[in-house]
């Protein structure tokens, strides 16, 4: 049985990995792999449950650029995700590793 946050979790780190590896072919470097993990926080609360934050871990195979490029274009990736924009007001944190 899947559980919500896993369902989100799972949606969220393939739109994100979906729009990495577009940004990335945009900036002329095509990644030969992405993988990305997302892992959804989920508390009890006074009012129930919340998600106080989303971790985004991603490890991708891109020749050409350099460490400050991938991040800059990873840091964008997460920004435009369609997910990403409509969880605004959850904290998402990106760790993005060029492999």
């Amino acid at each position: 049985m899947s559980y919500p946050k896993e369902l989100l979790a799972a949606s969220h780190g393939a739109c994100f990995t979906m729009a990495l590896a577009f940004a990335l072919t945009q900036a002329g470097h095509p990644p030969a792999t992405v993988d990305t993990t997302a892992t959804v926080h989920l508390t009890r609360d006074e009012g129930g449950f919340s998600i106080p934050g989303i971790d985004l871990v991603t490890s991708a195979s891109v020749p050409g650029p350099d460490d400050a490029t991938f991040q800059t274009i990873a840091d964008g990736a997460k920004k435009n995700c369609p997910l990403s924009k409509a969880l605004a007001s959850v904290p998402i944190a990106l760790t993005a590793t060029l492999a």
